[in-house]
């Protein structure tokens, strides 16, 4: 990356780039301050993002691009935001788009990214999350997921189930975890519960029921979840846990811990996307990774799963100049290189040196059908995972409605739907009417205070 004289006359000021990134540089150059630059502790993703935008500069002259390591923190983003001190490009999860959206916070991009020759082609599932009503478009995606279930195809076939027919509705999950806990002695579905993980589950367990987390009103948004949907999906969990006792003794839960547990054979199924796997390889060094499968996740009404991932904004207050500068650095740091069967080739080819990688692990597509299966082509080579034990996750998936994760407060609204969760997996007294009651009131509560 290179330093403009603007740059280096603030170089004594710690807030260098907070003050004088938003500043042309002396010859005209464009300079843009970009989210997305890995910390110096990742050296070989640091190396590479200094030689993309070695690139970028190179096609792009009077662009400079200058990273930032700065990551999403809720607590001051905001103010950050409101204060024009943002860059100007800033990567926040799938839960902010659209309250930054409904805000006017960040600015519409359609009009620059459909200069793009293959605009056209993005899958319309993953743009979806960062529309508005309209149909504008206001980002780009990085690494898309949408949820499935994941299961354990040697538990399956030990309990006398079809490991290549994963269930479809939450009735076969039922069934199916009772069966493998009765005849395994293992888990059959584990449901997470702490970490904010517990309300971010059951969010997704609550779309697949056809319910909402949260609504428009009063001015901005509250809880929808005290409904049926919620009520059923929490029953659920109940039933299982305490009726069929399909569940396992350890209740409390995060990410880490299931998968921990899965790679050791311990659990038959929970939900989770095709890139766990990479976790239960090379984290936790699951030994049978063909036992490893994923199925579309499983429905009680609501044909929709839960996606998320990353996304990169503009925001409102960054020029029209800059605008476009950052929407060309966007498309060629993360929209083409998704595009390119050739790039995705060669990354495929460099992870596959390495035995403990995991390489061809399907993601949710970023283009068209044409497009993946010209990609899918050209990685095939180098491929170690089994893919026709993704297959039905693969075929299944593209039906279902994405929902991206609640838009206002999503983490605070997890912490307080966690105990929810708890309850119903500690407590077999638990009242579910009652705790959905005063979740309502204590997010309620939460998402007044942030209007404020």
């Amino acid at each position: 990356m290179k330093h403009t004289a603007a740059l280096l006359g603030c170089a004594v000021l710690t807030t260098a780039l907070a003050a004088c990134g938003s500043s042309e540089a002396g010859d005209g150059t464009v300079v843009i301050r970009v989210q997305g630059m890995p910390p110096a502790t990742d050296q070989p993703g640091l190396e590479q993002f200094k030689k993309m935008v070695a690139d970028f500069e190179r096609q792009n002259p009077g662009i400079e691009v200058e990273g930032s390591t700065t990551v999403f923190d809720p607590l001051t983003f905001s103010a950050k935001l409101a204060g024009g001190r943002a860059e100007e490009v800033i990567k926040v999860p799938l839960t902010e788009p659209q309250g930054l959206i409904a805000r006017k916070q960040v600015q519409p991009l359609t009009g620059e990214l459909g200069k793009w020759a293959h605009y056209k082609e993005f899958n319309p599932q993953v743009l979806q999350p960062l529309s508005d009503a309209s149909g504008q478009v206001y980002g780009v995606p990085q690494a898309p997921f949408a949820q499935g279930l994941v299961y354990n195809r040697e538990l399956f076939t030990k309990a006398g189930l079809d490991p290549d027919r994963p269930p479809a509705t939450w009735d076969e999950v039922r069934r199916a975890a009772k069966a493998i806990s009765e005849k395994t002695g293992k888990a059959g579905f584990v449901h997470e519960s702490k970490n904010n993980q517990g309300g971010w589950q059951l969010t997704m367990l609550t779309y697949t029921h056809g319910g909402e987390i949260e609504k428009e009103g009063g001015g901005g948004y509250v809880a929808a979840f005290n409904a049926e949907p919620a009520k059923k999906a929490l029953t659920l969990l109940k039933e299982m846990r305490w009726s069929d006792d399909s569940m396992g003794s350890n209740q409390l839960n995060d990410q880490n811990d299931v998968i921990k547990r899965f790679a050791a054979g311990e659990i038959g199924m929970y939900m989770g996307t095709p890139g766990t796997y990479r976790l239960a390889k090379m984290t936790y060094g699951m030994e049978n990774t063909d036992a490893f499968g994923i199925g579309p996740l499983p429905q009680a009404g609501g044909d929709a799963t839960l996606t998320g991932g990353d996304v990169y904004l503009v925001p409102r207050s960054v020029s029209k100049e800059k605008a476009a500068a950052a929407v060309k650095w966007l498309l060629f740091a993360y929209a083409q290189p998704a595009y390119d069967a050739t790039a995705a080739a060669e990354r495929a080819k460099q992870l596959a040196a390495d035995p403990k990688s995991a390489v061809g692990v399907p993601t949710l597509p970023m283009f068209d059908a044409a497009q993946q299966a010209k990609i899918d082509a050209a990685i095939k080579p180098y491929v170690n995972v089994k893919l026709e034990h993704f297959k039905p996750w693969l075929e299944g998936t593209p039906a279902l409605t994405l929902r991206p994760e609640p838009p206002a407060q999503a983490q605070q609204v997890y912490a307080v739907l966690d105990t929810v969760v708890q309850a119903v997996l500690t407590d077999e007294d638990a009242d579910v009417d009652a705790l959905l009651a005063k979740a309502e009131a204590d997010v309620n509560a939460k998402l007044a205070a942030a209007r404020r």
